[in-house]
């Protein structure tokens, strides 16, 4: 179940199904990413309220450059730089992980044995090409996590209600699953999809068995999260925050 909680008097979003781990997403009240030049002040004063929050340096909060990409790294501290990578493993407790979201599907992963954790970035494109799962296949393989120790936890992104895609995308996105049953419907002669259920079932049919998915939409929650589509293709973020303890 998801719950408000308050940074600094500022709000972010967290599952209660995240135990013994820092995990959370930011909304419109505390940016931590943006293009625009007028945002850059408060973008940074919020980064370094984050930080004092997961007790780590500011140089140790990591947030990799997005591309739609189904490309995953694990995040060290010495490394800052992080190109045309959609998903961030982290094993460290020195540093924080954030990826940035306006309509895409955020997912945060979390193995309590291990004590490991990852952040996927869910788009159309990262959830065509299974990003979500394929994180927690390399968990897997690198680090010995198995998905049934996974706890996943699907944030808020554009919704089944708001998400029409055209067939090229559907047929994309329907291949990446045995059972597309109601993850799809035709409205108007529309097609919509339903991305937060689509990764859930992607993470269901490699053994993930605890998924907590968001039931925010960012377009018709667009007054606490942000809009690609509603906003005329903002170049601001809310994120996805993790720091191991």
């Amino acid at each position: 179940m998801f719950y408000y909680d308050k940074i600094d008097n500022k709000k972010v979003l967290k599952s209660n199904i995240l135990e013994g781990v820092e995990a959370f997403f930011t909304t419109r009240e505390i940016c931590i990413k943006s293009k625009d030049d007028s945002m850059q002040n408060i973008v940074e004063e919020n980064k370094n309220i984050i930080c004092d929050y997961l007790k780590i340096d500011r140089k140790n909060l990591i947030s990799p450059s997005q591309t739609h990409t189904a490309n995953i790294e694990l995040a060290i501290e010495t490394r800052h730089d992080y190109p045309d990578c959609d998903a961030l493993i982290v094993r460290d407790k020195n540093i924080g992980i954030f990826l940035n979201f306006a309509d895409c599907t955020p997912v945060i992963l979390y193995d309590k044995k291990q004590n490991i954790g990852a952040i996927s970035h869910a788009g159309w494109r990262g959830t065509a090409q299974r990003i979500a799962a394929k994180t927690v296949e390399k968990m897997g393989k690198d680090y010995n996590t198995r998905p049934e120790d996974i706890i996943a936890v699907i944030g808020p992104a554009i919704g089944f209600c708001c998400y029409n895609v055209g067939e090229e995308v559907f047929e994309k996105l329907s291949a990446t699953v045995k059972n597309f049953d109601k993850l799809s419907e035709i409205r108007q002669g529309n097609i919509y999809v339903d991305l937060k259920n689509i990764n859930k079932r992607q993470l269901e049919e490699i053994g993930v068995k605890k998924i907590d998915v968001c039931p925010y939409c960012t377009v018709h929650n667009n007054d606490m999260f942000f809009s690609y589509r509603n906003e005329n293709a903002t170049t601001n973020r809310h994120s996805a925050v993790l720091k191991l303890v």
